[in-house]
């Protein structure tokens, strides 16, 4: 859990989709942002997804970026890190880890 930038007590709630086959490793898990002020219960306390990659190109903002701007990376890193602390399953933990290194290459603003 982390203040972000616009006030919100932000979350993250990993949701695995097992029995597709038709979805790569990557694709398995989505990582929703939640507002921990909100609904106790998901879908009530639903913000965004946290989108795979962050891109500043202007071309394609997700709604993460929308709402993050400028320190969407910083947001997202402090919450796959604190994910990545209290995850106790080894497949989750490591697509934690994959998408914080995706966000490592990403200077922080």
């Amino acid at each position: 859990m982390c203040g972000a930038v616009i006030g919100m007590r932000v979350g993250l709630l990993l949701c695995r989709y097992d029995g597709s086959e038709d979805y790569s490793v990557a694709r398995r898990f989505r990582f929703a942002v939640v507002d921990l002020d909100k609904g106790k219960n998901y879908p009530l306390n639903f913000v965004c997804l946290l989108p795979t990659k962050i891109d500043a190109d202007g071309k394609s903002q997700s709604v993460f970026m929308q709402i993050f701007g400028d320190k969407s990376v910083e947001q997202a890193m402090a919450l796959l890190t604190g994910a990545l602390d209290t995850e106790s399953d080894p497949e989750v933990k490591a697509e934690i880890s994959r998408r914080l290194k995706l966000l490592e290459s990403k200077p922080i603003s």
